[in-house]
């Protein structure tokens, strides 16, 4: 089973990326958070924790920047009625950590709110994994023990790791730029300022 790949990202059309690994192109559906650092870093090499979904009739790979977004993938396919693409359609509509704590307060009605997920599909996920999920961290980046406030600079940070600069480098930029930069704005800038201490 293929539980990681480190490659380059060639295409990217919708939530699908090739990403190329040892002369092979692997066909990863991501979701929609993924696909916008993808996009950005086209020509790239960078790491996706995958889940590999085998049927009698197709092998599919699902991809995730984080590994806990992986761990959270897995425990709804625990839930009867959730297959891979509802899942990841699930992990598509909200913060992971805003996930967990809707099912650990057994907030059905937040959790329907999901896309394509209903009221009953809703109250299966709280009654299957309520209590029962492996603890996320938050899912706010830290630096030097300070979490970041705005996503942006998270999905930042993660980008330009991915890329191969040292977390305490990357670190040391983030906290030089504005909470309100834009993903693409701040990984230009990183990649600007960086480029020689990879």
């Amino acid at each position: 089973m293929i539980g990681f790949l480190n490659g380059e990202v060639l295409h990217i059309d919708g939530d699908t990326a090739i990403i190329q690994a040892g002369g092979v192109g692997y066909e990863v559906s991501v979701t929609p958070a993924a696909t916008i650092d993808l996009q950005m870093l086209l020509g790239k090499t960078m790491s996706l924790w995958i889940y590999t979904h085998v049927r009698e009739d197709a092998l599919h790979l699902f991809g995730f920047l984080q590994r806990a977004e992986k761990d959270f993938f897995i425990q709804l396919l625990k839930v009867n009625g959730i297959g891979p693409k509802s899942a990841l359609t699930i992990l598509s509509g909200a913060p992971l950590a805003q996930i967990q704590h809707w099912i650990e307060e057994g907030d059905a009605k937040a959790l329907s709110q999901l896309p394509k997920i209903g009221k009953k599909t809703a109250e299966q996920i709280v009654l299957s994994l309520k209590g029962k999920l492996v603890k996320i961290e938050s899912s706010a980046a830290t630096v030097k023990g300070k979490p970041l406030r705005a996503g942006n600079l998270k999905q930042i940070a993660s980008a330009l790791v991915n890329l191969g600069f040292k977390p305490q480098i990357v670190e040391s930029f983030i906290e030089t730029i504005p909470e309100t930069s834009s993903v693409e704005d701040g990984i230009r800038s990183g990649l600007q300022k960086l480029s020689g201490q990879l």
